[in-house]
């Protein structure tokens, strides 16, 4: 039996970045480079090796610059990909309402256009489809931003240089149901109502991604991005 087709994958991309100084021109945050090309370049990229070909960049703030990106940019063979203008202070969840109203129906995958990961997607989407659920979160546990003593009653026994935490997040890479999309309202925050709602629910499943992750939020994150990309196998390359 073959596979069912790919879900179109939704970017979001409406943010203003405020808190991601490059010190440099001032560029939307999707546009923000790593080696050489903008962040939401390198998520379409991520995708578009698992075989999905069809995106829509859900944009906002500086919409215009992003739409110039992407009637410029060199794209892997065989994609579409379109923006769709979501709103200048439309909050996430009801850019994704947007899109899915104007689109054509059947299940939606949705991202952040700053988190790049090593993620295997095909996998992602079985483990959906298994579990039978409205909607699934990809989690991840970041790595700590600082060194962590190690106690022994009172005494320090040692330190672990920056671990991941024994938390899970929210690490983007959804994939949502039709049910789970008329869950979220025009003026919802994604993460908030309607996520709660679904997990309240026990309609959300869970995909634990235990691999490289990164989010791009601030110009020190853009600098590690950076570094990696320059050390020759960043990890969440899986594209030639």
């Amino acid at each position: 039996m073959s596979e069912p087709s790919k879900p179109r994958v939704l970017i979001l991309c409406g943010g203003r970045g405020t808190r991601l100084q490059s010190g440099g021109r001032s560029l939307p945050k999707p546009l923000v480079e790593i080696g050489g090309y903008p962040v939401v370049w390198h998520v379409v990229q991520i995708y578009a090796a698992h075989g999905f070909d069809r995106f829509e960049l859900l944009t906002g703030h500086r919409a215009a610059e992003i739409e110039s990106f992407v009637q410029t940019a060199d794209w892997p063979a065989g994609i579409a990909i379109e923006c769709v203008d979501t709103g200048e202070d439309t909050p996430t969840g009801g850019r994704v309402r947007r899109a899915v109203e104007a689109g054509s129906g059947g299940p939606v995958c949705v991202t952040y256009a700053d988190g790049v990961a090593d993620i295997d997607l095909n996998s992602l989407l079985r483990f959906h489809r298994e579990q039978g659920a409205a909607a699934t979160m990809t989690v991840v546990r970041p790595e700590l931003p600082f060194g962590v003593a190690m106690m022994d009653g009172d005494r320090i026994s040692g330190f672990t240089e920056k671990p991941k935490s024994e938390h899970w997040i929210n690490g983007g890479f959804m994939v949502l149901e039709e049910d789970a999309q008329q869950a979220i309202g025009p003026d919802d925050v994604l993460e908030r109502a309607p996520m709660e709602r679904l997990a309240e629910g026990g309609r959300l499943a869970g995909y634990r991604h235990d691999g490289f992750w990164f989010c791009m939020d601030t110009y020190k994150d853009q600098i590690a991005l950076n570094d990696l990309w320059e050390d020759g196998s960043p990890p969440w390359r899986n594209w030639t």
